[in-house]
């Protein structure tokens, strides 16, 4: 129910007049406003939420200047979805106005089977590789791709276990 489907609906309760202001019934109006719409948040990818906590102070202008990168061979992530994704403009704006959630991408370990040794890795040292160690890191399916390792998902030589983020 939008606000003015409200106003209408409450304008039609009937009503006591033999009192200096006019009474309704408490409860139905009650139960009537519960109806009412509210904004929602919408829920975003983590780059998403990520472009947007680094540009809210500035949101008209860095949105625009993104927008404006459409006919630039190099465009961000944040572009790139905002492209391909239906309504992005929408999303974005109602992040702005009602709040967001940042949808969490599943997480996943992977362990070479014969060898038993878990893809580690460790940014301090710029190492990604294979280690026969307890340290298993955690990856988005993104990740994996991004360091070219999209095959371990269909590969039987690796093991790839989804885990808590």
């Amino acid at each position: 129910m939008n606000k003015q489907e409200l106003i209408e609906s409450i304008a039609h309760l009937p009503s006591d007049c033999s009192r200096p202001r006019p009474m309704i019934d408490k409860i139905t109006a009650l139960e009537l406003i519960k109806l009412l719409d509210e904004p929602q948040k919408v829920t975003v990818p983590q780059l998403v939420a990520d472009w947007y906590e680094e540009h809210k102070e500035n949101f008209d202008s860095k949105l625009w200047a993104e927008i404006y990168k459409f006919g630039t061979v190099e465009k961000s992530e944040f572009a790139k979805w905002v492209y391909k994704t239906k309504n992005s403009i929408s999303t974005i704006v109602n992040m702005y106005q009602f709040g967001y959630t940042v949808d969490k991408e599943p997480k996943y370990t992977v362990k070479i089977k014969s060898v038993n040794q878990y893809l580690v890795r460790n940014t301090d040292e710029d190492f990604l590789g294979f280690l026969q160690s307890r340290l298993k890191s955690k990856f988005t399916r993104k990740e994996l791709e991004d360091a070219g390792l999209e095959e371990v998902f269909n590969s039987p030589l690796f093991e790839v276990e989804e885990v808590e983020g």
